[in-house]
């Protein structure tokens, strides 16, 4: 299957008030595919956000190469296709609304992408209806719970048909029940739509979900791979500063007073088929 992005040894620095430089990236290396589900974990600080940003060319790399659909992020020529392609969604929604009602707001990308006014129509209602957001569709987003703000933000995005969606941390500044609500409406987007996703999140219940974990830390990625076997390296994660999923952690506690559970266990449904198995 084909890549969506690829980053090839990719630096990047931050200069600092004083004149100095705080790296960002060091040598990182990934690849995604299309359709994929990818999250990627770490502390505050650790580069997740900074190389979100490469994945959309908000940010160019120092040294190294970022690649979205074969397009070299650096040409600036493919500035526009490279953004059509890979859309942002970011922590907070108010800074992504732009209008004073709902469908206004989703309209507005596809019109600044000249399109059509009745493709734009289609679009809207297709989008707004795709996040569970059509009733609410000629209400003003500013009145909308945080969850729901966040859903018409991705719908903005949506309305613009790309064919990944880059989440940087969209559900921090929600509730568990707004967080719910937009881990539901990406694992639709890529479940049901085809749309490539990358999570960044420091949650773990949401990047169980996903179809493989990326864990970053001090600007590097130190792990990789599907979330069952990245997570039952406990000892790891939590080196680096994170969590490991409550029931993985309950695992881990077990099998060292002498159970014998399986080490990846990430969900209370698979905790109760093992323990049942030990009677």
């Amino acid at each position: 299957m084909a890549n969506m992005i690829t980053a090839e040894n990719v630096k990047f620095k931050y200069s600092t008030q004083g004149g100095g430089t705080n790296v960002a990236l060091d040598d990182i290396d990934i690849s995604i595919k299309k359709g994929e589900f990818v999250a990627i974990l770490g502390h505050n600080g650790s580069g997740k956000s900074t190389l979100a940003k490469h994945f959309n060319a908000l940010l160019l790399p120092n040294g190294g190469t970022v690649y979205v659909k074969e397009m070299d992020t650096k040409d600036e020529k493919l500035l526009w296709s490279i953004r059509q392609t890979a859309g942002m969604v970011f922590q907070n929604p108010d800074n992504q609304i732009v209008a004073t009602i709902v469908e206004e707001d989703v309209a507005f990308g596809p019109e600044n992408l000249g399109i059509e006014p009745s493709e734009i129509r289609k679009r809207v209602d297709e989008s707004i209806k795709t996040v569970d957001m059509t009733e609410f569709a000629k209400h003003s987003p500013h009145l909308l719970s945080g969850g729901q703000k966040q859903r018409v933000a991705i719908a903005g995005i949506i309305a613009m048909r790309p064919e990944c969606i880059i989440l940087d941390e969209p559900t921090a500044l929600l509730d568990p029940s707004g967080r719910k609500e937009v881990l539901n409406t990406i694992i639709k987007l890529n479940k049901e739509e085809g749309i490539t996703i990358v999570l960044i999140t420091h949650y773990m219940d949401e990047a169980i979900k996903a179809d493989r974990v990326f864990v970053m830390k001090n600007s590097k990625i130190i792990m990789e791979g599907k979330p069952k076997d990245v997570f039952k390296e406990v000892e790891i994660v939590k080196g680096a500063g994170l969590d490991v999923p409550q029931v993985t952690e309950l695992s881990h506690r077990l099998n060292r007073e002498g159970l014998n559970l399986p080490t990846d266990i990430l969900t209370v449904d698979e905790m109760v088929v093992e323990l049942c198995r030990l009677k």
